[in-house]
């Protein structure tokens, strides 16, 4: 928990400065805290660290050389105004760090700032905004407080989002011309936007002239699609890129430097015999003409090379995430070529001047680190904050074959104390998703903390993987649980055969999805000793309408009372299950509520089932707070322990 993490990558316009977000855990051991870095070019040099103040920094980015700013690296804080002898409060400012000299802050608004993007002498942010004129928003804000008022009054959906409500503020963008002491004619782009620019990807055009972003349309019944749309930044007019009914336009939106094109991604509408799928999207600023220059790609990461005539894409690939080079030259099939070869899971991508592109280079056995990526595809690793790691264990790539003859592969974590004569017990970890892959560092879902414990894991890529081709993902498509268990069976039996894994010594995990496949798991055998299942998915009937998302789950299992959801749903399987379980949820989970564990718990009370249930109050989807990560662990490898190796049980340290 006390190890530093990188969490973002900056390249300046002139290709001579590195600047990373890095998280580290405050000195109260409670939270996090984020501070800026300079990272070196070269492995010879030394990183250090640019801001220190409590209140921490993040959204680091460089503003065009030659403007106002000249240079200078833009962020948001809520750190104090020292110039003004003003305290530093709960809403985030935008600041601008200069290359020599002390930061200063250029913007506030009652709401916070967020994201900002900067091109030319335009500096444009997103910020949330009570309904009504900007003008008179602190009033407005202030009399709500005042009065003891949280209501918030819904006319559309959604309503929540992760872990947090949405409302009553709603994101605008806002620009204003570079000066030197602050931003001068700062003007709102988007007033009354609804919700249209909910957690929207968006871009500036290099000549500053426009501002190319996602807007979501609301459309009857709940329903909804994805636009991208150009606003003019001299009278704020929106012209519309792309749209399609059937397809949603979004992030990352990153413009060519030439400003010609713009290059997004385009999801295709999911229904119950048609999977979802991401293709990369490059649209003509001029004519508004699109095509697909990468498909069924996924594409994490995505950044123009300095000629415009190409682009670099990270997206899953087999139990990886390459760098792919896509040249808008030809058809798509043949355009995109692999830049990296090694397992590497590559973000953050950042094109140089000179042909190198630098990025964050993480891997299931490695955390993210900053590296330089050569033009014939060499990587070379940068100096880091985070320090090099000794791992108790091997990583290996196994495979297996699925009834219908597809090959699934995973990574099976094997600790280095576990020999023939002495195995070791074996955790089967089912990632969540349902679309997504093992194939990166996770600091939350850690393989190796349950290594370093004696347990060999295996972290499986069964049906509806990223990385494999959409008939990987047409495999499990509307059929989760029957076509998923039927993958992580074959990949364990096949794990199990090493010699140096205890057959008889095993258990099964997962969570969000993984939870789903936890408790599918849990209902259709019992040869797993103990199953921990997190965030889970219970009756899916009653998740579908619960989630912050429903219209985006039920394309794919179709309106309430779909024959889907009585023939996938885990509940169905309760009087089936005779493995230990323990449940985990926090209270603040808006994507699979809360509602689900406390169906699940009960649900197992009444039949019998020996179980247990952690239950976090303050704690979202994931459970992020330092102490609660602990208990987290401390109490899976406490149950782990007394049902997969016999062990007492011990109240976990943490719940004293």
């Amino acid at each position: 928990m006390a190890l530093p993490r990188v969490a973002s990558l900056r390249l300046s316009p002139d290709g001579t400065r590195l600047v990373s977000v890095v998280q580290s855990l405050n000195p109260d051991g409670r939270s996090y805290g984020t501070a800026l870095w300079e990272i070196p070019l070269t492995p010879e040099g030394e990183p250090h660290r640019l801001t220190r103040s409590a209140k921490g920094e993040a959204g680091a980015e460089f503003a065009p050389g030659g403007s106002p700013l000249d240079g200078g690296l833009l962020f948001v804080s809520r750190r104090p105004d020292e110039t003004v002898k003003e305290p530093g409060g709960d809403t985030p400012a935008l600041w601008l760090l200069p290359e020599r000299g002390e930061p200063v802050r250029l913007a506030t608004r009652p709401g916070g700032i967020g994201a900002v993007r900067a091109a030319g002498d335009v500096v444009v942010y997103a910020s949330e905004v009570l309904p009504g004129d900007a003008a008179t928003e602190e009033e407005r804000r202030k009399g709500r407080e005042d009065d003891g008022v949280s209501a918030i009054l819904h006319e559309g959906y959604p309503i929540r989002f992760w872990d947090h409500d949405l409302g009553p503020a709603q994101p605008r963008l806002f620009a204003g011309r570079a000066a030197r002491d602050g931003l001068e004619d700062v003007r709102d782009l988007t007033p009354e936007p609804g919700g249209a620019l909910r957690d929207a990807s968006f871009a500036v055009t290099p000549d500053g002239s426009a501002v190319i972003t996602a807007w979501r349309e609301f459309l009857p019944n709940g329903a909804g699609r994805t636009d991208l749309v150009a606003i003019d930044l001299a009278d704020g007019s929106r012209r519309t890129l792309a749209t399609s009914p059937g397809h949603d336009f979004g992030g990352p939106v990153v413009v060519s430097p030439d400003g010609r094109h713009v290059a997004c991604s385009r999801e295709r509408h999911a229904t119950e015999q048609v999977s979802a799928t991401v293709d990369l999207w490059v649209i003509d600023l001029a004519t508004g003409e699109g095509r697909a220059v990468a498909e069924e790609i996924f594409p994490a990461s995505v950044a123009w090379a300095p000629s415009s005539a190409e682009l670099f894409v990270a997206a899953d690939d087999r139990g990886r995430r390459p760098v792919f080079r896509v040249s808008l030259d030809g058809p798509a099939a043949s355009a995109t070529t692999r830049l990296t070869l090694d397992d590497g899971a590559y973000a953050e991508l950042c094109p140089a001047p000179g042909g190198e592109v630098y990025a964050l280079r993480g891997a299931v056995d490695s955390p993210p680190v900053p590296v330089r990526i050569d033009p014939d595809g060499t990587v070379t690793a940068l100096p880091s904050p985070v320090p090099a790691l000794d791992l108790p264990g091997t990583l290996t790539e196994v495979t297996a074959t699925a009834d219908d003859g597809t090959e699934i592969r995973g990574w099976l974590v094997v600790p280095a104390e576990a020999t023939a004569e002495d195995p070791a017990p074996f955790l089967l970890w089912i990632h969540g998703g349902p679309l997504g892959s093992w194939n990166d560092w996770s600091w939350r879902w850690n393989p190796w903390l349950m290594a370093r414990h004696g347990y060999a894991v295996l972290l499986p890529d069964p049906c509806l993987s990223t990385g494999y081709g959409q008939g990987m993902i047409d495999r499990g498509w509307g059929d989760w649980g029957p076509v998923t268990h039927a993958d992580l069976m074959a990949i364990t039996d096949e794990c199990l055969k090493r010699p140096e894994i205890d057959e008889q010594r095993t258990a099964a995990m997962g969570g969000s999805f993984g939870g789903y496949m936890a408790n599918w798991v849990a209902g259709h055998t019992d040869r797993f000793r103990a199953i921990v299942t997190h965030a889970s998915l219970w009756n899916l009937e009653q998740f579908a309408g619960t989630t912050d998302g429903a219209d985006y789950w039920q394309r794919e299992f179709g309106a309430p009372g779909s024959a889907s959801y009585e023939r996938l749903s885990p509940h169905r399987w309760l009087g089936e299950i005779r493995t230990p379980m323990l449940v985990i949820h926090g209270d603040k989970d808006y994507r699979v509520p809360i509602g689900e564990g406390l169906r699940l718990w009960w649900d197992l009370q009444r039949s019998g089932v020996e179980a247990k249930f952690l239950y976090f109050p303050d704690e979202n989807h994931w459970v992020l707070k330092p102490g609660n990560a602990i208990a987290w662990y401390e109490t899976v490898l406490a149950f782990l322990g007394q049902h997969v190796l016999g062990e007492e049980w011990r109240r976990p340290a943490s719940l004293r």
